[in-house]
């Protein structure tokens, strides 16, 4: 008949069990978030458009993170933002996805918030989608957002 009475081992083994999953649980949780960056988004850049790469495309509806600047908004404090690869000082999604850029991402935010100076690295994080969409409150078109997003400056 076995015995299931703690001894000392089994006690030990189960402490280091419970530890070395405590300490993996961090890692496992910062890997569930995949960082991208403007030089992935896109596989092929032609007079024919824009395809996406393979990894935006298998990002797509993942958590992501992603570094830039913000563009100036329209308003002081609203719901989106468009992230950019380099400092701007226009708006530069207010035309179709034919003339989308390819260093631009629309930002959705989970609640409207106050924006950055334009000059300032921040980082994104939120789920990724790409496809031509078209916002139904503004009217504005893109072709890579991050949604249900948060910011702050790196």
């Amino acid at each position: 008949m076995a015995s299931f009475a703690p001894t000392r081992r089994r006690l030990i083994g189960s402490g280091l069990a419970a530890l070395a999953t405590l300490a993996l649980a961090p890692r496992r949780a910062l890997a569930a978030i995949e960082r991208i960056g403007f030089d992935d988004l896109y596989g092929k850049i032609s007079v024919l458009g824009l395809s996406f790469s393979d990894k935006a495309k298998a990002l797509t509806g993942r958590s992501v993170e992603m570094q830039g600047f913000m563009a100036p908004p329209l308003k002081a404090e609203a719901k989106f933002f468009v992230l950019t690869e380099i400092p701007m000082s226009l708006c530069p999604f207010c035309s179709s996805d034919a003339d989308w850029p390819a260093n631009i991402v629309v930002v959705y935010l989970k609640e409207a918030q106050t924006f950055e100076q334009a000059n300032k690295v921040i980082e994104v994080s939120g789920r990724f989608e790409i496809g031509s969409w078209t916002d139904p409150e503004t009217g504005f078109v893109s072709l890579v957002r991050i949604v249900d997003a948060r910011f702050r400056t790196v």
